[in-house]
């Protein structure tokens, strides 16, 4: 079975095609800057990559040029597009009303719309995506799946806020979480590597990188987690400020004469480790900035590890126990330093790191010490695969 894999950004498209027998991917691309000038696709397939010039005025001809791509020239992987037997689609927000992927239909979309406002800058961008691959590629069963879902497991305690019930009542006003796919795909991937029913086991899945959200998994479900009500709440992030008092808002404001547009979008993009440091909001230039001096860099990062250690200790007090931690993502699969800091100093619940095997970049394998109860696990994060899974699942009936 061949499931194509589509996550669609305002001005974006990405994709992979992959076949589910073995999961062997035969190719992934990029569309970017649709409908602006200098568009272009770069597409990968037989070990030939190529970066080329094109004209995208809507998504339309952006898939229409993937078709292209995938069935001729060097990057030619499939000889029709007949052969691709699924569709699945990343969406970010499933609010309430979805909470497990599912084929969509034309109410599908419809109540995609009504969720909008909770992700004005994502969830517009997943519908159009939709419907410009129903124009290309016709009746091909095409399944969303949400971002959200997997933490639709929560319990009230946890995704409810300490504010008037209505609300929650009126405009669903909750934590909802994001990232869930990764969490998701890790969690299962550490109840392999453990050779453990997942449904025995109680996860922290740290997904780390310039969106950054922790997961508590009970038994292979979501019991809570760092983002809320949008993905701003949390960890310290790239640009993110995560959790801070709600007071500092009408401070900074009054200070500034800011709106309350202008002070959201500092909170998302000029905040978090970039603005703690005043440096970059990649972590490799602020470990590189703190060895020539920079102090400030240094902090940011402190304060991102830290924010990490607590929610460890937090949500493995939320589940009684913590059987493994797992890093993934950007800065959790490839910094070494960072995870060795965040967990340091946790042997107090039975988290024992081993320097030599933490020594490693990208690679599924067990970091902490043989005699470690509880264990730490890095695992690659493959939402692109968790997306294909779904959808061929539920394709299948």
């Amino acid at each position: 079975m061949k499931v194509l894999v589509i996550n669609c950004g305002s001005s974006s498209l990405k994709y992979q095609l992959i076949d589910m027998d073995g999961e062997k991917v035969l190719c992934k691309g990029l569309c970017e800057r649709i409908g602006m000038e200098s568009s272009m696709i770069t597409h990968e397939a037989n070990g030939h990559k190529a970066t080329t010039p094109a004209i995208f005025p809507t998504h339309t001809e952006a898939f229409a040029e993937v078709v292209k791509k995938m069935t001729t020239g060097e990057g030619k992987c499939i000889n029709d597009v007949s052969e691709i037997d699924a569709i699945g689609h990343r969406v970010v927000h499933g609010g309430e009303k979805f909470k497990s992927s599912c084929l969509i239909t034309d109410e599908v979309i419809e109540t995609l719309r009504e969720l909008s406002p909770l992700a004005p800058l994502h969830n517009p961008a997943g519908i159009l995506g939709i419907e410009a691959a129903r124009k290309v590629f016709g009746n091909i069963p095409m399944v969303a799946v949400f971002d959200t879902a997997f933490h639709s497991t929560m319990p009230p305690k946890a995704y409810m806020y300490a504010i008037p019930y209505e609300y929650y009542e009126k405009y669903g006003v909750r934590r909802y979480g994001f990232h869930g796919t990764s969490h998701k795909y890790v969690a299962g991937r550490a109840a392999a590597m453990l050779g453990k029913p997942i449904e025995e086991l109680k996860l922290i899945s740290c997904h780390l990188g310039n969106g950054s959200s922790i997961a508590a998994v009970d038994g292979g479900k979501s019991v809570d987690t760092s983002m809320g009500f949008t993905p701003l709440a949390g960890l310290p992030m790239g640009t993110r400020s995560g959790d801070l008092d709600a007071g500092i808002l009408e401070y900074i404001m009054g200070k500034y004469g800011y709106d309350i547009k202008e002070m959201v979008s500092i909170l998302n993009k000029k905040s978090g480790v970039q603005g703690v440091s005043g440096v970059s909001s990649d972590f490799r230039d602020l470990e590189n900035a703190h060895k020539e001096g920079n102090e400030r860099a240094g902090l940011a990062v402190d304060m991102f590890n830290y924010g990490v250690k607590k929610y460890i200790g937090a949500y493995a007090a939320a589940m009684g126990g913590v059987d493994a931690i797992i890093f993934t993502a950007g800065v959790g699969e490839n910094s070494a330093s960072q995870r060795l800091a965040i967990a340091s100093d946790l042997e107090f619940m039975g988290v024992k790191m081993d320097a030599e095997a933490n020594s490693v970049r990208g690679k599924e394998t067990v970091i902490s010490a043989a005699d470690s109860k509880v264990k730490v696990l890095l695992i690659p994060t493959n939402e692109e695969l968790m997306i294909a899974m779904d959808t061929a699942s539920i394709v299948k009936g």
